[in-house]
């Protein structure tokens, strides 16, 4: 259709176009004589080139004198704090990262350029920074973090956006913790339980003031633009406010409930922890494992057989890897349809150290009558799913352990006071004793251990607060999942599935921390005057939830009216995943109705790692659609996991961690290892991590500034779940930037101390090099916004990296430079255009890269003169972000130029193939087109491809002219071949075999196509545009045949005439 439409809509432009004819036939004549003096300027200077190599030298001597002299020029003058910075008066000659990353920033805050306005009538762009830990520093996976959002907020800013990005820390309550425990005790010798609750609270308080927020510090270094003015802590006042608000509210509406549950147990912290704390290692077979409080390695990995004597003599064998919750079971369970245990049905075993009664129960959902000796001990205090039979079958449920991981009384006084591993032991020589031990064999199993402690995690019975889930999680899953009413985009999408798995499957959360650092959870148990039991929590209807203790006492006055009474507040605090589940909201205000909550919420996109998707934005979400009442953000962009450059996940012991800090400011080897020194590891980690150093950085890492940092962690999320790190991409980036630097000292030579930028541009007036830079601008600032648009940062970065480097440096600036190696008047005018095309180019390309490299492009952009009569923005963080200007867009210049640059790749792989010495020669070439329109708009190119290929000179041939002697043959496309003058013999063989190996190529390439082609079915099919393309590809293949059987022929010709002549 659309090609239809573009054929019968020729008829009506052509009227138009012959008016314009006599004016392009001008332009091109004007062009075509501008050609003749260009060419004639570089033969001039070719010329010249060897009379004038000793006037060169002396004039650089000069010149380098004068620098010398004049060093400081080169230098930039001292900054003070917060103003803008002070340029040197000449540009360095090489990039230096710490020099152009210096002073920027404290202007940039100072300035005010990153506060966004809550009465601005722009549209709002919100993002919320995922707040790091109080106790952290910054990590490589919080420089991806803040390098993508980074890139995003920047990009919107100056796209005309109110952009908020939300600073905010943790209060990370089992982390503080344990660094504050671990102060005390390294300096005076005490732990928590010694100072008491009030007094450790204030310990911690003062760290935090002391040393906490040292990663916000670095963000600055990282150059991210957040709105300090807004910077908020999970535990300020008017968080922590919000977070009791929040927990009251819930639990009116019946939310959340207190039960008794089990939980994963550190027994060193002495706390409830989170899945999410939880690391697992896989056992395969026995293993011995340090664990704290231990002095000998404990052994796991090991299935414990022992009998249950059972009521009239018999006995029943059980298994279990953890023997000694055997202390706590309560029953023995079978399946129903066992034969081998009917007649056990009903009866009970004797439990041999204290003589409970354990009632045999048959249970068709636990129990494999295949696995094992089909009998299962049931502990429904230390086991999840044995705590699922207890509750169906209303058994007793003991707890064996204390909180500390010490056997309590109902272990029985034989193992009451032993640590749970040395119970083990005990347990086991026990059995023994009674004769009941049966064998212990190799067991694979996984073994949960806390993250923070590598302690073993112990489930555990305790009471504790839950937040009911399953109606708030099905409105989280609809928000992602509803294709009719989607809140929510997930991307990558492969993450929705995730989604709906784990919210289909949720459990209640379960919000208490037996900690002392965090947010006291707002509940008051009642202890009336005439309780038998007096303990904290005997009652179960006797807790009171309210926003504070006044509150407390009046709610329990009307619970228990007329009664005497006292309260105390629940000692626990909420888990930290609730506090930080409420961050988009609290950061901008709630629960009042504030201006920025009114202005920014729900924010734009959240930016996080996947592997929280279900910990943190799951239940973002769930709160803010209960609390808030719409989902807390429109987009979730999760980024991969980054390990080191072999796919290892970065571990110190491995010695492979990154410091993003390193990397920005460098650091030797002995560097790295007196990091590695400082840290805990023992000797024999110690010496794998540093050979693992010696390894990977053998001469340790390159200074390679924030900027290249950034953009090589934005150009590695193209990457799925994963990224492979290797420091050296960050070493070439910042390298790229010195060739950013060269560009603009290149352009600050060319457009002088005078130089003017104009109003506007007019393409069709310039060279034809010009209108294609310009051309592919345009497509480069197209493809970078719509990229951004859909959240493909690699694919915009490498956008932006190729139109710099491939099209701007590598060709623009070369094929430009004959315009400023004279003087004449007669170049003139083509100079004033490439000078106005160049700062055209520079200003928009680093306003197109800024938000990946921040920087750098102020730097060189503050460099750049301003504009003709228009009032320049001050720094390009508010300046405008490039949009395509429609016309620049030049399909025939582009294609021409394709065409040109596809020439001289042939011209230069040809020159590589020739020996070293002779490679950096100037040599005559041909070029073979099959065409008049090919043949035309090569002669048209003769200097661009002059200055690029490095060529002495070029004479263009058509069909009937006979191939040149002595050359190396290349062909470029079915109507292009190129030929290279050789000085020495032809080597024939090599010749011969190249184009062999493309022919063979190409025929191969044929046959494919005509296979898919003759397909059954092919016709009915394809779509009429694919077969088409088909079509055309398979003549443009037999073309391009047909050129390298006439490149042979030429090959055979030229060889038989250099035998003749010897």
């Amino acid at each position: 259709m659309d090609s239809q439409v573009e054929t019968e809509a020729k008829p009506d432009i052509e009227d138009p176009e012959k008016k314009k004819k006599k004016e392009e036939k001008a332009k091109a004549k004007e062009l075509k004589k501008l050609k003749a003096l260009q060419k004639a300027e570089a033969a001039k200077l070719q010329a010249q080139q060897a009379s004038s190599n000793a006037s060169k030298k002396s004039e650089r001597k000069i010149k380098r004198d004068a620098e010398e002299e004049n060093a400081e020029d080169y230098i930039d003058p001292e900054t003070p704090f917060g103003e803008k910075k002070r340029l040197s008066r000449q540009m360095a000659k090489q990039y230096s990262p710490s020099a152009v990353e210096n002073s920027w920033y404290a202007w940039w805050e100072k300035s005010g350029f990153f506060v966004a306005d809550s009465s601005s009538s722009k549209p709002p762009f919100v993002i919320v920074l995922p707040p790091p830990n109080v106790t952290g520093a910054l990590h490589i996976g919080h420089a991806l973090t803040s390098a993508i959002q980074d890139t995003i907020i920047r990009w919107r800013r100056m796209s005309g956006y109110n952009a908020l990005w939300v600073p905010g820390m943790d209060h990370a309550g089992i982390a503080t913790q344990v660094v504050v425990e671990k102060k005390l005790m390294r300096e005076r010798k005490l732990t928590r339980h010694d100072i008491g609750r009030e007094n450790f609270v204030s310990e911690v308080w003062n760290w935090k003031n002391e040393h906490g927020g040292t990663i916000l510090k670095q963000q600055r270094r990282m150059g991210a633009s957040l709105d300090w003015s807004r910077e908020c802590f999970t535990m300020d006042e008017r968080r922590s406010w919000a977070v009791t608000e929040a927990f009251v509210r819930l639990y009116k509406e019946g939310l959340i409930y207190r039960d008794l549950r089990l939980v994963n147990w550190d027994c060193v912290l002495r706390t409830a922890i989170s899945d999410i704390e939880v690391d697992y290692e896989d056992i395969k077979v026995r293993t011995l494992l340090k664990v704290p409080g231990y002095e000998k390695p404990v052994e796991f990995g090991v299935l414990t057989s022992f009998a249950y004597p059972i009521e009239g003599g018999e006995e029943i064998v059980v298994a279990t890897t953890r023997v000694e919750t055997m202390l706590g079971d309560t029953a023995i369970a079978v399946h129903p349809d066992d034969e081998r245990y009917t007649r056990f049905h009903g009866k009970f075993a004797i439990h041999p150290f204290n003589g409970r009664k354990l009632p045999i129960i048959c249970d068709a959902i636990l129990v494999d009558k295949n696995f094992g000796t089909g009998a299962v001990k049931i502990t429904p205090a230390h086991d999840p799913n044995d705590f699922e039979v207890g509750k169906r079958h209303n058994l007793e449920f003991i707890n064996i352990f204390t909180d500390d991981g010490k056997i309590n009384s109902n272990g029985g006084p034989e193992f009451a006071g032993m640590p749970r591993f040395k119970a083990r032991e005990a347990v086991v020589a026990a059995l023994h004793k009674k004769g009941l031990y049966k064998d212990a064999k190799d067991n694979e199993m996984r073994l949960g251990l806390c993250s923070r402690t590598k302690d073993v995690v112990e489930p555990l019975i305790k009471p504790q607060w839950y937040v009911s889930c399953s109606g708030i999680a099905k409105e989280a899953l609809d928000a992602v999942m509803d294709d009719e009413n989607r809140k929510i985009e997930i991307i990558p999408k492969q993450y929705a599935a995730d989604w709906k798995r784990w919210l289909e499957n949720i459990r209640d959360w379960c919000v208490s921390r037996q900690l002392w650092w965090g947010h006291r959870i707002p509940a008051w148990y009642v202890t009336l005057e005439d309780d038998k039991m007096k303990e904290l929590g005997a009652y179960t209807d006797h807790w009171v939830v309210a926003r504070n203790e006044e509150e407390a006492q009046i709610e329990a006055s009307r619970m228990f009216r007329g009664k005497n009474f006292q309260i105390s507040q629940d000692p626990d605090v909420l888990d930290t995943w609730f506090s930080s589940g409420l961050f988009p909201l609290t950061v901008l205000g709630w629960p009042d109705d504030t201006q920025d909550l009114k202005a920014f919420y729900p924010t734009s996109v959240l930016e996080t790692g996947h592997d929280i998707l279900f910990f943190w934005v799951a239940r973002m979400v769930m709160l803010g659609i209960k609390l808030g009442g719409d989902v807390p953000f429109r987009k979730v962009y999760l980024h991969p996991m980054i390990r080191d450059a072999h796919g290892r996940k970065m571990s110190k012991s491995l010695g492979n961690v990154i410091d993003p800090l390193e990397v920005i400011n460098g650091i030797s080897l002995e560097g790295l290892h007196k990091r590695l020194e400082e840290g805990n590891l023992d000797p024999s980690e110690l010496v794998v991590a540093r050979e693992g150093q010696v390894k990977d950085f053998p001469n340790g890492i390159a200074e390679c500034g924030a900027d290249a940092l950034r953009f090589a962690l934005v150009t590695y999320t193209a990457q799925s779940d994963r990224i492979n790190l290797d420091i050296q991409r960050v070493v070439g980036y910042r390298q790229w930037c010195n060739k950013l630097w060269n560009a603009i000292r290149f352009a600050m030579s060319k457009l002088g101390d005078d130089y003017t930028p104009p109003m506007e541009i007019v393409p069709d007036v310039m060279p034809f090099t010009c209108q294609w830079i310009l051309s592919v601008l345009n497509k480069a600032i197209s493809k970078t916004v719509s990229s951004m648009d859909s959240y493909e940062f690699a694919d915009a970065a490498s956008t932006v990296y190729s139109w710099w480097q491939f099209q701007l440096c590598d060709v623009f600036i070369e094929v430009v430079k004959p315009f400023f190696s004279s003087n004449d008047p007669k170049f003139a005018s083509a100079r004033r255009f490439a000078q106005d095309t160049l700062w055209v180019c520079l200003d928009n390309g680093l306003r197109l890269l800024h938000p990946f490299m921040p920087f750098v492009t102020e730097e060189l952009w503050q460099r750049l003169p301003p504009a003709r009569d228009c009032a320049r923005k001050e720094s390009i963080v508010i300046s405008d972000y490039p949009s395509v200007v429609q016309c620049w867009t030049n399909e025939r210049v582009e294609y021409e130029m394709d065409l040109m640059e596809s020439t001289v790749k042939s011209l230069r792989s040809l020159r590589s193939l020739m020996p070293a010495k002779e490679r950096h020669e100037r040599r005559p070439a041909y070029v073979l087109c099959r065409t008049d329109a090919i043949a035309e708009i090569i002669n048209s190119y003769e200097l661009e491809i002059l200055t690029l290929a490095t060529l002495s000179s070029l004479k263009v041939l058509n069909e009937g002219d006979d191939a040149p002697i002595g050359c190396a043959v290349s062909v470029v496309n079915e109507s292009l071949s190129v030929y290279l003058k050789l000085q020495g013999a032809l080597n024939a063989e090599a010749e011969r075999e190249k184009l062999r190996k493309k022919m063979e190529e190409i025929r191969k390439q044929q046959e494919h196509l005509t296979q898919i082609m003759s397909a059954s079915g092919y016709q009915e099919k394809v779509p009429a545009r694919i077969h088409e393309e088909n079509v055309a590809k398979l003549s443009s293949l037999m073309q391009e045949l047909l050129s390298f059987e006439q490149a042979s022929q030429h090959l055979e010709r030229d060889i038989a005439a250099e035998q003749e002549s010897h």
